[in-house]
Order: structure tokens, then C-alpha cells, then sequence
């Protein structure tokens, strides 16, 4: 079909031209902005050959079908990678995919890279993926850092994007990665916004996860895989989209739209303060290198430089903190703390528990483990998920929601952990068989300060941030 031509000796003017490509484009069947959309894009697969993509990792085998790209799950291999032979930066991908089950598990690799001395010299890719999830968990569009950090964005944090994705069919995938930004959109729904400064460029993957025998033989299936890499602009995300920032102490320009604000600047504590007077701790605490630190002390209950609590108080919020853990530390982030129980060891409040698990003896008491990581201390055990947690060592995020309605969510590396609502008749019976049932209304004040506990551990805080929510 000759879709332009010359009219009366002359070239065609531009604006023509574009309207005889959408012409065309609705003779064919297709709606009539896709010519238009095509421009600024390269088609990452020519829907005849590989070429520009070549294998690595596993063995699943990828093969051209019909203009499709199709991999087949194999069943005693680990997992699969078909990856662009060239390295991206900045640039927005889109494609369509497609798995068959709803048990298998796929996702698409953004700047990335492989270690060729891991697995035997097969080859080890890592990087941050986004994920292909059809199972009830339904994750789809999350953010995973393969081979590395694990989940930096669970859909948890997104719970009504869980149903985007449409199980057996065709779904496709946004992928925006401007700076240190990346995010993700399914068939159109937004999705994940990680801001991260690990990998300025890499290359894309596609993947045939590892499976268990019984999956042997089913396909996923990817085409209409194109980019674009210049005069990106930005698709535009919901104001309460949460957005998980990595940057130490950082608030993004998102962020501060949406209203967040630094607890902790990564250099001054003037906005917290002792809970026995109006000034920071003069010992028991440091406060340097990016890091709010609870010295070591004798691991007793604010023995030492006592417990810390914000200057202001906080009704409905949205607060999100780091902690790193030493070897049996023991500390917590209370809320809702008021002061006004005067007790002589840590000062009483709603907790977020943060504990190493696996040696400090405060695991094994209290009630059916309600004194574990994340943990709604003494009340409420927390979810039992391994993939939560992170090594002793490492930062863990962790994140309290407070909404108008008095529920609460407490969340782990962006895994919901405990749900509850204060003030309900279930929260009241809890508490009455608690420690706290000797104070009058325990955790249903109005508003209350944040705080860091002091329980003679070393345990270090960062990027403390809050959104005063209405």
C-alpha cells in the first residue's frame, strides 16, 4: 500500500503525511494514534529472529513463534534469561507478555547484569525486575532486585493494582526508568515507583523462571517489545502513590508533592528529644554518618541514654523508617506515646517491634510470638514470611500506616506484617490480656509522639519520614 504521495508536483506537507498514516492505519485495523505513538521508538524484536538478544543462565529454551518470542519452562534448570546484547540508561520499555498457569512465574529484567564466574560459569543475572505474578499472591508489576537485595516493592504496598493483570492473556507492561526513578504501569494501571541509585544503565531480560516438575512444558510468551531512550517524558502517577525511596535521608520531588518530610536529615536530631527533658540525650546515642545509632549498652530498658520521641505529635500518618540490627539487639518504634504513664524504664506506647529473632529471648515470650520483628508488641505476632526479613546486618524497612479510621498496618520490606484497628473490641481484649492492661485506654490516644527505644542494644535508624495525613 503506498501510504504517502506527491500532490500536484509538490511534497507533502508534514501535517499530510501524519494524517494519511492514521488513514492507513484504520484501513488495517489499527487504532488510529499508533503511527503516531510509533515515533521515538525502536522495535527491540523484529518478530522473525533473536537477533540483538542472546541466552544466558539457565537452559529453557527461547524460540520465535508466530512473531512471537516464546519460552519454554524446564523443568531441573534455574532460571532463564533472554537479554538485549546492548546496555540501556534512561529509557521507557513496553511489551506484551503472557504465561500459561497460574503457578508459573516470569518478569522482565531493567538494567542489569550477569557475574559469568556464578553458577558453574553458566552465568548469574542480578538487577531490579519487574515482576510476571498470576498467582493469588499477585504481584505482577512489583519491583525484585534478582540475585541481590530481593522484594524493594511487594504489591502489598499497592493492593488495588493487584488486579491488573489478566491470568492466560496477553497484559502489557510499562516500564519507566528516567534517573534514579523506576516505574511501573499494568495494561494501563499504575503500578511500582522505586527510587534507586544502583545501576545507572544495564541491560533488559526477559525471563522463564525455574519450576517444579509438573510445569514442565509451559510457554510465556512476549512480543510488541519496543523502547524509547530519548525526549522521554514521564507518565503521571496518582499524588498518593507510595513510593519506596532508597536514598538515605532523601525525600524525592514526588515526595515532597505528596507531603512527606524528613524525621532525620541524616546530620541533626532536632527534631527528636529525650523522654526525661527537653534535650537530646547527652550520652547513649550518635548521631553521624547519615545514621541515628542506640549505643551498646547493658541491654536493659532505657538504662543508658534513655528512650528518644519526636518534638511533635501525630494523629493520622504515614511513617517509614530503616533499622539496622546488631547480633541480639533489641529495640522498637513506639506511637501514640503521650508520657503521661511516668514509667521508670521505657516509656509506654503502641510498637512496632524491631528484635533479632533468632537470639534475643524476648522471641520466645509473650503470646504465640507477638514479640517478633514487626510485631505489634505484646498484642499482635506478625506475619510469618522469611522473604520479609532481611539478615541481621543489613537495613530493613520498616513502615507504620495510621488512617482517620484508627486502622493500622505495619509493614516489613514493604510486606504487610500485622493489621489491626485501635480501639475496636478486639484490640480491647487483646490488650487486657497484654502487659498494658493495667493502663487506663492503652494506645487509643489521639495523637501522640514517635519514638526510638533505647534497650541498651546497638541499633542503628535512617530515613525516618512521615506524612501527616488528614
Amino acid at each position: 500500500m503506498m501510504i504517502t504521495k506527491t500532490i500536484v508536483g509538490r511534497r507533502m506537507p508534514s501535517w499530510c503525511k501524519v494524517m494519511a498514516l492514521a488513514g492507513a492505519a484504520l484501513m488495517i485495523g489499527l487504532p488510529a494514534d499508533s503511527f503516531a505513538q510509533k515515533r521515538g521508538w525502536k522495535d527491540l524484536f523484529d518478530g522473525q529472529t533473536l537477533q540483538g538478544w542472546k541466552a544466558v543462565g539457565g537452559k529453557a529454551p527461547y524460540n520465535v513463534v508466530n512473531g512471537e518470542i516464546v519460552g519454554t519452562m524446564t523443568k531441573g534448570t534455574p532460571n532463564s534469561f533472554l537479554i538485549t546484547e546492548q546496555e540501556y540508561g534512561d529509557f521507557i520499555l513496553e511489551l506484551d507478555i503472557k504465561l500459561e498457569g497460574d503457578q508459573t512465574n516470569s518478569g522482565v529484567q531493567t538494567r542489569s547484569h550477569i557475574d559469568m564466574q556464578a553458577d558453574g560459569g553458566r552465568g548469574r543475572v542480578y538487577g531490579r525486575q519487574v515482576e510476571v505474578d498470576p498467582s493469588d499472591r499477585a504481584w505482577t508489576g512489583g519491583i525484585y532486585d534478582e540475585a541481590r537485595r530481593g522484594w524493594l516493592y511487594p504489591l502489598d504496598l499497592n493492593e488495588k493494582a493487584k488486579t491488573a493483570y489478566k491470568r492466560n492473556e496477553y497484559n502489557h507492561l510499562r516500564i519507566e526508568a528516567i534517573g534514579d526513578e523506576l516505574r511501573t504501569w499494568v495494561n494501563g494501571v499504575p503500578v511500582a515507583y522505586v527510587v534507586d541509585t544502583l545501576d545507572q544503565k544495564g541491560f533488559i531480560g526477559l525471563q522463564v523462571h525455574s519450576i517444579t516438575d509438573d510445569q514442565d512444558g509451559k510457554k510465556v510468551y512476549f512480543k510488541n517489545i519496543r523502547i524509547q531512550t530519548e525526549n522521554l517524558k514521564s507518565s503521571s502517577f496518582a499524588k498518593d502513590q507510595h513510593i519506596v525511596n532508597l536514598k538515605p535521608n532523601n525525600l524525592s520531588a514526588a515526595e515532597k508533592k505528596a507531603g512527606w518530610s524528613l524525621l532525620f536529615d541524616g546530620n541533626s536530631a532536632d527534631q527528636w528529644r529525650s523522654v526525661r527533658d527537653q534535650n537530646f540525650p547527652a550520652h547513649g546515642w550518635k548521631v553521624g554518618d547519615g545514621i541515628i545509632k542506640v549505643q551498646k549498652s547493658d541491654g536493659g530498658e532505657s538504662t543508658n541514654g534513655g528512650d528518644i520521641i519526636t518534638r511533635d505529635k501525630y494523629a493520622v500518618f504515614d511513617l517509614s523508617f530503616e533499622f539496622k540490627l546488631t547480633p541480639g539487639a533489641n529495640s522498637g518504634v513506639k506511637y501514640f506515646v503521650t508520657l503521661k504513664e511516668q514509667t521508670v524504664g521505657s516509656a509506654i506506647g503502641l510498637e512496632f517491634q524491631v528484635l533479632d529473632d533468632k537470639v534475643h529471648p524476648d522471641a520466645k515470650m509473650g503470646r504465640d510470638g507477638n514479640r517478633t520483628l514487626a510485631s505489634l508488641y505484646d498484642l499482635i505476632t506478625s506475619k510469618r514470611d522469611d522473604r520479609a526479613r532481611r539478615p541481621v546486618g543489613e537495613w530493613n524497612r520498616g513502615r507504620v500506616v495510621v488512617d482517620a479510621n484508627n486502622n493500622v498496618t505495619h509493614y516489613l520490606n514493604g510486606v504487610k506484617m500485622v493489621s489491626y484497628q485501635r480501639g475496636s473490641a478486639e484490640f480491647k481484649d487483646l490488650v487486657a490480656k497484654s502487659k498494658y492492661k493495667d493502663w487506663e485506654n492503652f494506645g487509643e490516644a489521639k495523637e501522640g509522639h514517635i519514638l526510638l527505644q533505647d534497650h541498651g542494644d546497638e541499633v542503628s535508624f535512617r530515613n525516618i519520614k512521615i506524612n501527616k495525613r488528614k
